[in-house]
């Protein structure tokens, strides 16, 4: 049977893998030969569930979105990831990465952010078992998230800016990757995607499965099936998306959407389309589609969502687009803003910017009556009200 799983390489059909130098080769070989061992032991799942039940807040609701069923005819479900604590799925991968570096014996942490979810996430968990953090942010990004950033402060992180390149995260990963290959004994670097060097992108795909195996759940209960006809998510690295696709990738009777960032047009020069704009390449230590020149030199993304200003995606969604298991549609900044502002007027629920991009896509698809559409609500738009004031003038 055809999969769209990792294999037992580190790939996804023709993407992942690890290509690192060699002074990283100590720190991703012990991940390597320990995480599944490690994640596997009854003792750590049993903390791990404690931890995602008690502290985090799961499991989260999955909403049947009333309003905007009607307006769309179709049903539409929103799976709550917003409300986990921090305000986004990142802490999902935090809680078990963190446990991860406790049993390796690590005493310091590294991360990399982009939007700030990932870098508060990180510092939470950090603060949680008293353990040191310093994460890499972009300047611009720092700039443009400053309540998240005020956030990591208050829970003792250092937050260091990445000065070079577009200083975003992109220039963030790099620092963050500079730092590990000096510190390579006492440090476990906390990415924050599903993207760098096998095993990252597999372990943080399954710390982040939790989102797709409630899902599944939680609709046998409301429709009597536990599978949906859409799985929808926006697609930067791509963790939140992972996370629900997760259960769902060999069953192809759902289909996958994945929405990227258009910016201001997939033509423009100023975009994060990476499906239609990427060739093959590597970025960050595995292989994937990514943005670049004809010399294969990196080209800078362009997003209004921090999190969503990335050159690459994840290998298991460029194998997705390869194999065209998923169907990929890119969103522009206007119809993302406008979607934000759609779904606060007509649920109650302020959004991410980067997850009002996935909703975007019921202005461009059309769904028949008794569809059954699962959005992963990925974050919530608290960090993002300064864009929004200042894109609406509010």
């Amino acid at each position: 049977m055809k999969t769209y799983n990792i294999d037992h390489n580190g790939f996804y059909g023709d993407f992942g893998g690890a290509f690192i130098p060699e002074m990283l080769y100590p720190n991703v070989i012990e991940l390597k030969e320990n995480y599944n061992k490690i994640t596997n032991e009854p003792q750590f799942q049993k903390e791990f569930e404690k931890l995602l039940k008690d502290y985090v807040g799961r499991p989260t609701p999955l909403y049947f979105a009333k309003r905007l069923s009607e307006k769309f005819n179709t049903k539409v479900y929103l799976k709550r990831e917003d409300l986990c604590h921090t305000g986004a799925h990142k802490i999902n991968n935090t809680i078990g990465q963190i446990l991860l570096a406790k049993r390796l014996g690590k005493k310091r942490i590294i991360a990399e952010t982009g939007a700030g979810q990932h870098g508060v996430a990180t510092a939470t968990v950090c603060a949680l078992m008293g353990i040191k953090c310093i994460v890499y942010m972009g300047e611009v990004d720092i700039k443009r998230q400053a309540p998240n950033v005020a956030r990591m402060k208050m829970l003792g992180a250092e937050v260091k800016p990445a000065k070079s390149g577009s200083k975003t995260l992109k220039d963030a990963t790099n620092e963050a990757i500079r730092d590990w290959i000096n510190n390579p004994i006492d440090t476990h670097y906390i990415i924050g995607s599903v993207v760098g060097p096998h095993p990252y992108p597999d372990m943080v795909a399954k710390f982040q499965s939790v989102i797709g195996f409630e899902t599944k759940q939680q609709l046998k209960k409301i429709e009597g099936k536990e599978d949906p006809d859409y799985v929808i998510a926006c697609v930067g690295g791509g963790s939140n998306a992972a996370g629900l696709f997760y259960p769902f990738l060999d069953n192809e009777k759902v289909k996958i959407i994945c929405v990227e960032a258009a910016g201001k047009g997939v033509n423009s020069g100023e975009s994060a389309a990476t499906s239609v704009l990427g060739k093959e390449g590597i970025i960050h230590g595995s292989k994937t589609l990514l943005m670049q020149s004809d010399d294969g030199q990196i080209t800078e993304p362009y997003s209004i969502s921090a999190g969503l200003d990335y050159p690459g995606i994840g290998p298991m969604h460029a194998n997705l687009y390869k194999s065209k298991r998923g169907e990929f549609i890119s969103i522009d900044d206007k119809d993302a803003m406008r979607w934000g502002l759609i779904l606060s007027q007509t649920e109650g629920i302020i959004p991410a910017i980067e997850t009002s991009h996935a909703f975007a896509v019921l202005d461009k698809k059309k769904f028949d009556r008794n569809d059954i559409i699962v959005f992963n609500c990925s974050g919530r738009g608290d960090k993002d009200l300064e864009t929004y004031i200042e894109y609406f003038k509010l």
